[in-house]
């Protein structure tokens, strides 16, 4: 297969997955809204533990890019 039929098919995918994680963006905001509504500090806890981990995750990717 061609380098440009290989990254065209790449691109395709990637254009499928970026609809879906939106959609899937979208539900999880509205479980933070309705979390924050019913319970804001056990929501506020749940948030700075994720906030934690993509920290973590974001400075591993820091160094995979390097």
């Amino acid at each position: 297969m061609k380098n440009s039929s290989l990254s065209k098919k790449y691109l395709q995918i990637i254009s499928k997955i970026e609809k879906i994680r939106s959609k899937n963006n979208k539900t999880w905001m509205n479980i933070l809204k309705l979390s924050f509504k019913h319970a804001p500090k056990d929501a506020a806890k749940l948030m700075s533990e994720i906030y934690k981990y993509d920290s973590q995750i974001s400075k591993l990717v820091k160094k995979l890019s390097k």
